[in-house]
């Protein structure tokens, strides 16, 4: 998986019938260069055949078969790609990377492309990491309603019921994009001190949260939108206007305000209130973030670790999960987490030639 922060690759093993979880497996990282980073972030936004993507592909592929050539035993790979634009109600979505050149590559079968049949089918193709989640829910055996949060470049929020027998049961999930995440406010760091993101909000610990800013980032459109509901990394990028004029302290403690005010929003459309709040992603490691959620939320809210789950990797291992599922013809997205018509098995599998 390599995710809208743009900081490099995560991957990990499963052991999985695309139902249950079986056994969590090996997982490593491979950081992006400085100018892996930069080509990215250059591509951003762009579509097949644009100017940048060509070497955004190469720098992904590249990443992907270095990384993924250190693992032994695995029979199926899910690979994501990078993901440089999404419109589900305009021009589609667009992960970069070609499944079929890492099949040869690694010699083994590679899924792939998971979004683009969910939007073709009305989808927002976003996000796709609520059927594992439910997984995840069943095999720490819990017995009533919670909820996952995804604070990445973007934050998404997967409620879920584990009482249904299955994901793709009506009742079972809710799910949708609650806004912005850590995107905008790395991106504030880059610009004001070069740095990739406010490390342990160190930054926003100094500082004090703007009100009108906030006020005015909640008047936003998309927070009247039901879910499910979806965005691009940089659907929020006039965040950055907003706190212009803020000293930089104020404007990371501000940008941490709007990220979590958008999931505080976001929770009250669950069916019922969730008994815990697990949060993965990176937002997780900052505390002013986490400390914002537990004062502004009525559940507990708890890194994934404090159940036994690598909050590093859960979106790694999702599409591991979600490969052997397209790989099996189960669903992997369905009307209550993207939106789409009906449930549905996204992905394209490709297998090596030799």
């Amino acid at each position: 998986m390599s995710g809208t922060s743009l900081d490099g690759v995560d991957a990990a093993m499963l052991l999985t019938d695309g139902i249950g979880i079986e056994a969590f497996g090996d997982s490593d990282y491979r950081v992006y260069s400085a100018e892996e980073a930069r080509v990215l972030r250059a591509a951003l936004g762009r579509w097949p055949g644009e100017a940048g993507v060509a070497e955004a592909q190469a720098v992904i592929e590249a990443a992907h078969e270095a990384l993924l050539s250190r693992f032994e035993g695995a029979e199926i790979v899910g690979f994501h790609g990078q993901t440089l634009a999404h419109e589900p109600r305009g021009r589609g979505t667009h992960q970069v990377g070609d499944g079929a050149a890492l099949a040869e590559a690694l010699g083994l079968p590679v899924v792939w492309d998971f979004r683009s049949a969910d939007v073709r089918l009305g989808g927002e193709g976003a996000p796709l990491a609520p059927f594992f989640h439910f997984a995840c829910a069943k095999w720490i055996e819990a017995e009533r309603p919670m909820a996952f949060l995804n604070l990445g470049g973007v934050g998404n929020l997967t409620w879920l019921d584990p009482r249904c027998a299955a994901p793709e049961d009506p009742r079972a999930c809710l799910a949708f994009d609650t806004g912005p995440a850590n995107a905008p406010l790395n991106d504030l760091m880059m610009e004001r001190r070069g740095l990739p993101f406010d490390e342990d909000g160190t930054l926003a610990s100094g500082g004090r949260v703007v009100d009108g800013a906030l006020e005015l980032f909640l008047e936003e459109g998309y927070f009247l939108k039901m879910p499910p509901k979806s965005l691009d990394r940089d659907d929020f990028s006039l965040m950055l206007d907003l706190v212009r004029e803020l000293d930089d302290a104020d404007a990371a403690a501000t940008m941490t305000a709007m990220a979590a005010a958008a999931v505080m929003q976001g929770m009250e459309h669950c069916p019922s209130s969730p008994e815990r709040l697990l949060v993965t992603g990176g937002g997780r490691k900052n505390p002013v973030m986490m400390g914002m959620l537990r004062a502004g939320l009525d559940c507990p809210v708890e890194p994934v670790e404090a159940v036994g789950l690598d909050g590093d990797m859960l979106e790694a291992q999702a599409f591991a999960y979600l490969a052997v599922r397209v790989m099996r013809g189960l669903p992997t997205s369905g009307p209550s987490t993207t939106g789409v018509r009906a449930a549905v098995g996204g992905g394209e599998v490709s297998r090596p030639q030799g």
